[in-house]
């Protein structure tokens, strides 16, 4: 049976609500922040300039480690446990007061601190209460049509969820975050009388991230239910723990879904290292201010919600696979660029003095990053749904979210590795290249059909 359009509305409410998490605190505000005052920090320690700029990187890298194997360990137990019960719209208001908090407290990083890593654990203990989250949420998607309409409805979710992200990021960049002279976009002082030489314009970042998401929630805590339980049944953990080893034992045999969640473990990693990290870059190679990174991430959002859109438009015509494999390789040549481009040279080749080539370049490069990322996003939950069982969708949401995340360790350590022993920002980031081709040569084994018949015959 459809679901009812309010119920569909309600469940795309999320990705509008979370999205400022990603837009505002990964990449395009917070990151940036955290990366300038840890550099200020190092140097006051008597670092030079471009090592304090690849230990920042770094420190960064080591939070995204910790946070994704946090999901990687706790996902599919908390899905499994979710599909036992019956239940997922409790956890998923656990986690959104978690998200809330930690979001609020990101206020208190002030440019002078010296508590980096308890600020970063809050915005990693924020990040992964977002995606635990968003596992319960990706666990509704098959119950909202069927396999045709699934892939409409996840690009069109996600592409609510961007034109959200741009919104607030219009509202921070004209509003409240200020560039080094103390002004926002607009050229004014941050509102509300924020106090620019504290950055308090860019610090309100944080509870506005907090206040949006508690607003555009409502929705869905009105609108989306469990699905009614005939008799609630009663969990114990050791049931739960045998499922998930039974499901794991039937994954290793399923050649289609095997190679989807291995595949995905790499190009999604990879992903996820190009937005944790492509404000970063811009603020250490480029030397871009957070108004700058800021423009540049409306850019990026409005190319990601217009491409997602479309990817879920041509997943339903074409099906997932296609959409997943031409978004990998616009995300290779991005890479590309990245690791050869810094102000002076272009992959080699030495620039004028001043040249705003790289900038051009880097926004180009933003576009495709918005764009494919989100195509990576919805398409692979589409291809999750093909090969989820519709018995127990919260768990195998649980293993794409363990897929997404067993190797999350990888794109940071091996940047953070590569980091510190080149010294240099932009040999830092040369291991995706490897990550998102492996990911492909892993996708030539996926069934574009998927092969959810085959769980219900197992």
């Amino acid at each position: 049976m459809a679901a009812s359009k309010k119920r569909i509305w309600g469940w795309m409410a999320f990705d509008w609500a979370s999205q400022p998490f990603y837009t505002l605190g990964l990449t395009f505000i917070f990151g940036p922040y955290f990366a300038s005052v840890a550099v200020a920090n190092f140097q006051s320690a008597g670092i030079e300039p471009e090592l304090a700029k690849a230990q920042a990187q770094s420190m960064w890298s080591t939070g995204q480690l910790v946070a994704g194997l946090v999901i990687a360990f706790t996902a599919p137990f908390l899905g499994a446990y979710a599909d036992q019960s019956g239940r997922k719209v409790p956890w998923i208001a656990f986690f959104s007061l978690i998200y809330v908090a930690m979001a609020w407290m990101l206020w208190g990083l002030t440019p002078d601190s010296t508590s980096l890593w308890f600020y970063m654990a809050m915005f990693f203990v924020g990040f992964v209460a977002a995606e635990s989250a968003l596992n319960f949420i990706n666990a509704i998607l098959p119950s909202l049509g069927n396999k045709e309409d699934v892939g409409r409805i996840s690009g069109s979710g996600a592409a609510f969820g961007y034109w959200g992200g741009v919104l607030a990021l219009v509202i921070m960049l004209l509003l409240l975050a200020e560039n080094d002279e103390g002004v926002t976009l607009l050229g004014n002082a941050p509102a509300l009388g924020l106090d620019p030489a504290d950055r308090e314009g860019t610090r309100s970042v944080g509870p506005f991230i907090a206040i949006w998401y508690a607003l555009f929630m409502i929705p869905f805590f009105l609108w989306v239910r469990d699905t009614p339980q005939q008799h609630k049944p009663k969990v114990k953990l050791s049931k739960v723990a045998d499922e998930l080893w039974q499901t794991l034992r039937v994954v290793a045999g399923r050649t289609s879904l095997r190679s989807f969640l291995l595949a995905s473990m790499f190009y999604r990693d990879a992903v996820n290292a190009l937005y944790a990290y492509g404000g970063i870059y811009a603020g250490l190679v480029l030397g871009w201010s957070i108004i700058n990174i800021g423009v540049f991430g409306i850019v990026a959002a409005i190319a990601a919600a217009i491409t997602t859109f479309l990817a879920g438009l041509a997943d339903q015509r074409f099906g997932p696979k296609p959409v997943i494999i031409t978004a990998v390789w616009f995300m290779i040549a991005v890479s590309c660029v990245i690791v050869g481009m810094s102000r002076e040279s272009l992959f080699g080749v030495p620039l004028p003095l001043g040249s705003a080539l790289p900038d051009i370049i880097f926004f180009i490069c933003g576009a495709i990053i918005g764009g494919a990322g989100g195509a990576v996003y919805t398409a692979s939950r589409s291809m999750m749904v093909r090969h989820s069982d519709p018995n127990r969708p919260a768990e195998a949401f649980g293993l794409f979210a363990l897929s997404g995340k067993a190797t999350a360790f990888l794109a940071p350590a091996l940047i953070g590795l590569v980091s510190a022993w080149s010294g240099n920002v932009q040999i830092g980031f040369s291991p995706i290249l490897l990550l998102f081709l492996i990911g492909l040569f892993l996708l030539r084994w996926v069934n574009k059909e998927g092969d959810r018949a085959e769980w219900s015959a197992s």
